[in-house]
């Protein structure tokens, strides 16, 4: 496919969400510009999972910003978020829809660690409500809840920062690896190499004594849920290789399955896909999420005039004509994380708002492509996947 055609292809799918996000009215944000630098932005958390509570320490630690609501399907967790992060319990919201009510709030910003299902929901409600949005990824699990996301993203444009949290895009490093590329360091990109090995995740419930609530607790190996491991956990490296590529597959052939964790949800645990970008540049992909040994994100790609090598916890550089030592990245989860959240807060203060929801949904779209051509079996193509706009079913009112 010529890149004339992923180019058409891809403008449609924005010119639809474009349309779509005018349909959408959007109330004002509250004034957060202009406000004294030491002013306090206040933040609800929508999801009080895991993760959830891992990065609310990141907000709390960077000092600038309050945690003044929650909002979660199990009780359980709502009451240790409350407990944990002081927050007002009459500002705590239960049940599916407890959203709503977060968003239309008095706050500034919505920060969404949701399972992935419902970020697109989610995200759109809170930018109606003129609430600055936080996000985490994957953007979404299929195509519908991306172009969603993307809507969203249009609509909070010049009114709202609408910022994902990809870690690697906020690490010096990673950020003058792709500058060098692009400034053709490397060459013409002939080919690629991108993998995530990574052991078992967390298990929340015991999938051995499951009740009504397991799946939702288990989201994570849930494919209704989740998107499957290529889309929620993968799209890390595949947003690296779009990146340096500065450009998305326009076709994918992939392989995988289930093989070591039998029993434990329907996501696969290991994948192979064989992506073709333009230009034919063939990048490979594999992943896999049950070993036993150390893990490594990789995404290399190889030029005519050199190699670029990015890893997720350790050494980026370049080799070849014009060599670049790079340097080692040891906390990029963290890190990058706390990075975003900076420029976050710096955003909401000077009005210089931020706005990765394109770049972010076309990452995720790249793992829906991956997972769509594996499941069939058979090569699909960028402008299938999109014109097909297959909805994931996440069942969720059954889990409660």
């Amino acid at each position: 496919m010529s890149v004339k055609n992923t180019t058409i292809g891809r403008r449609q799918f924005l010119g639809q969400s474009a349309a779509a996000a005018a349909a959408f009215s959007i109330v004002r944000a509250r004034a957060v510009a202009g406000t004294a630098a030491n002013s306090k932005i206040e933040i609800g958390i929508v999801g009080t999972g895991r993760r959830a509570n891992w990065i609310s320490r990141l907000f709390n630690d960077h000092g600038g910003y309050q945690i003044v609501s929650l909002a979660d399907v199990f009780a359980d967790q709502l009451k240790s978020g409350q407990e944990n992060l002081r927050v007002d319990p009459k500002r705590c919201y239960l049940g599916l829809e407890s959203y709503k009510e977060l968003v239309a709030s008095n706050l500034d910003a919505v920060v969404i660690e949701s399972p992935p299902y419902c970020h697109p929901e989610q995200s759109m409600a809170a930018v109606e409500a003129g609430k600055h949005v936080f996000l985490a990824k994957p953007v979404a699990t299929d195509v519908p809840g991306c172009r969603t996301i993307l809507a969203a993203g249009e609509k909070a444009k010049g009114k709202l920062s609408f910022l994902v949290d990809f870690q690697t895009r906020a690490m010096p490093l990673f950020q003058e690896a792709a500058k060098r590329v692009s400034d053709g360091e490397i060459g013409r990109s002939i080919c690629g190499h991108v993998n995530y090995d990574a052991d078992m995740l967390p298990i929340s419930a015991d999938p051995k004594n499951p009740t009504k609530e397991t799946r939702l607790r288990n989201w994570l190996f849930d494919v209704g849920l989740s998107g499957d491991i290529i889309v929620e956990q993968n799209v890390h490296v595949l947003d690296v290789a779009n990146w340096l590529l500065q450009s998305h597959p326009v076709k994918a052939w992939g392989d995988g399955g289930q093989k070591s964790r039998k029993g434990l949800g329907d996501t696969w645990d290991h994948y192979v896909v064989a992506y073709t970008y333009p230009n034919d540049i063939l990048v490979s992909f594999y992943s896999t999420q049950f070993i036993k040994s150390r893990g490594e994100l990789h995404t290399r790609i190889y030029g005519d005039k050199g190699t670029v090598f990015t890893n997720y916890t350790g050494i980026v550089h370049i080799e070849g004509e014009q060599p670049w030592p790079g340097g080692k990245e040891s906390d990029t989860f963290a890190q990058g994380a706390r990075n975003n959240i900076k420029a976050f807060a710096e955003s909401l203060h000077s009005g210089e708002y931020l706005n990765n929801a394109e770049v972010s949904t076309i990452s995720t779209l790249t793992g829906v492509l991956g997972r769509t051509a594996a499941y069939k079996g058979r090569v699909v193509t960028w402008d299938e996947m999109m014109t097909e706009n297959a909805k994931l079913e996440s069942r969720v009112e059954e889990c409660l």
